[in-house]
């Protein structure tokens, strides 16, 4: 993603922030560092606020979250997006950026204390490389998404100011145009340069973008 997307992001975090402290009613901050799996190998950076306002039953917080994957099949995406040349031999990788906002509501199962329900709003930037050694190819796919994501998360004690963290859950990411070379297919058939009677369908196929996306990490929070 670009350097504008992270700028604006923090920018609207700094803000909110601002604002909060600025209230006149006291907030509870943390922090956190987890790693674990989403679609891939993954770690994530996170701040929460507590008691945001007199009465409101949640915990907002917010997460950015980098995660490595298979991008895709690179033949078919090569096939899809440039032609139909099979020289070179495929390499690949992938990546996802995700921003997170989420909900979190505490539960009473089990008798267990600081154990959530959590439920948010996510967009993704996910960019595929493909590289064919000896074929003179070198491009990537691209998609920006939002999507919805809930899950659990339990907090443990570890002292007075530090907390192991443990979070699992299910995102959903909508569909959204795949870019790449000068090739362009869209869920709604707008497609620009599409090779030969390649559809929107054909290209979600070859590349892993991200649909339905399990979770499950591990990490500490820091309480301020």
């Amino acid at each position: 993603m670009g350097n504008n997307g992270f700028i604006r992001f923090f920018a609207y975090i700094i803000v909110l922030l601002l604002f909060m402290m600025n209230t006149g009613y006291p907030q509870n901050f943390s922090a956190g560092l987890l790693a674990g799996s989403s679609g891939g190998p993954a770690i994530q950076v996170q701040g929460s606020v507590q008691e945001l306002a007199q009465g409101f039953p949640f915990i907002l917080k917010f997460a950015i979250n980098y995660a490595t994957l298979d991008p895709g099949d690179p033949i078919k995406v090569r096939k899809i997006f440039i032609n139909d040349a099979t020289n070179g031999v495929p390499e690949k990788n992938g990546q996802v950026w995700d921003f997170r906002l989420d909900f979190l509501y505490q539960m009473n199962w089990f008798s267990w204390q600081r154990f959530y329900f959590y439920g948010g709003t996510r967009l993704s930037y996910f960019k595929g490389n493909f590289k064919y050694i000896g074929g003179n190819e070198d491009f990537d796919i691209k998609s920006k998404q939002w999507g919805l994501g809930v899950g659990l998360e339990k907090f443990y004690p570890m002292s007075d100011k530090i907390d192991l963290v443990l979070t699992a859950g299910l995102d959903y990411y909508k569909e959204s145009t795949l870019t790449g070379h000068d090739t362009s297919y869209s869920p709604n058939g707008e497609n620009v340069n599409g090779r030969k009677e390649y559809t929107y369908a054909d290209a979600d196929k070859a590349v892993r973008q991200p649909e339905f996306v399990p979770r499950a990490l591990i990490g500490v929070n820091y309480n301020f």
